[in-house]
């Protein structure tokens, strides 16, 4: 039979607030270039007062690719905290507008933490710095989690920049559980290097137990399973999951099932903003995945539509990703 949904996605919920700055900007407000930081409250609202005209787009990684497979067709929901505020009311709406199902409960108005949000920093290079503050998102807990819309997915997809929290872990537990007795499949992204090193036994326990599919970019692999080279990272990985998925930038992905190797190509394009080239690409995949095409395909699928993404600002794709999938003679 059937299930529900094809994706059900885990993980922050974010609202990004996306400004052009220039090198300098980042020394002078002690950002470190090309990484996730995490910062709190007063830290967000003082970097928004030093920034240039910025842009406010929905976001958090695992939402963009929930965004990014409804916007294909497939059959979504996202689970992710929010405030019932200005913020937590955009990335509802931006969601749900998408066709993803979106109904984790806000977290009341007399909270004293605000919808999560992180300030993008985009350099002439198209590198991004990201600062987030993860405000109620960080409260997501086993209470969040509907059994019954876990026992409905075909496949969960977990954030890897949600297990910063105690509850959130749980929340991923119950999720995971539910999913697999009713007999779905589990995915996790790794996220982010320094995401790997504050949580690599979590991680470590989780995959080896639990998932069935690993995407993770080349510096996260090798953060995860160090080794001399790439190719030795990748075969530890492959001993402790069925599907690999390595994402490397400008040459495309490296894809791991069943001890077989496979690389789909990057798709040629002119980067305005690399801000979710990875979650765009696990939407591509996932979405191939689902509807039952072949490894290589559901690698060149998250290959252009990664493309997609960075071809513009913000991470949630502007041009019809099904067209581009025809154009390349994919569907």
């Amino acid at each position: 039979m059937k299930k529900k949904y094809q994706v059900v996605g885990i993980g922050n919920a974010m609202v990004d607030i996306l400004s052009h700055v220039k090198d300098e900007f980042l020394a002078e407000n002690g950002v470190e270039k090309g990484i996730m930081q995490l910062i709190d409250m007063q830290r967000a609202v003082e970097l928004y007062d030093h920034m240039g005209p910025a842009q406010e787009i929905s976001g958090g990684s695992a939402a963009n690719t929930i965004a990014g497979i409804a916007a294909l067709g497939g059959r979504t929901a996202y689970v992710g905290k929010v405030k019932d505020d200005q913020l937590g009311a955009i990335f509802a709406h931006d969601l749900r507008a998408q066709g993803a199902v979106y109904q984790t409960p806000f977290a009341p108005k007399i909270d004293s933490h605000e919808t999560g949000r992180c300030m993008v920093l985009v350099t002439s290079d198209s590198e991004r710095s990201l600062n987030t503050y993860l405000g109620v998102s960080e409260s997501l807990g086993p209470d969040d989690i509907d059994t019954a819309m876990m026992a409905e997915a075909e496949w969960l997809y977990l954030e890897g920049y949600r297990f910063d929290g105690a509850k959130s872990k749980a929340a991923f537990a119950k999720a995971v559980t539910a999913c697999k007795n009713a007999g779905g499949r589990v995915s996790l992204t790794l996220s982010d290097p320094f995401c790997v090193e504050r949580h690599r036994d979590d991680f470590h326990e989780m995959i080896s137990d639990h998932v069935d599919l690993l995407f993770c970019n080349v510096h996260e692999m090798q953060a995860m399973y160090p080794a001399d080279s790439l190719e030795q990272s990748l075969k530890l990985a492959a001993n402790e999951v069925e599907i690999v998925v390595c994402t490397a930038s400008e040459d495309g992905a490296y894809i791991l099932n069943g001890g077989g190797l496979e690389h789909a190509h990057a798709q040629p394009v002119d980067i305005v903003d690399a801000t979710g080239a990875g979650d765009l690409f696990a939407s591509g995949f996932l979405y191939g995945l689902t509807a039952g095409f072949d490894m290589l395909t559901c690698g060149r699928m998250g290959c252009i539509a990664a493309a997609e993404v960075i071809s513009h600002i913000g991470a949630r794709p502007e041009t019809d990703l099904m067209e581009l999938f025809r154009e390349h003679g994919l569907v």
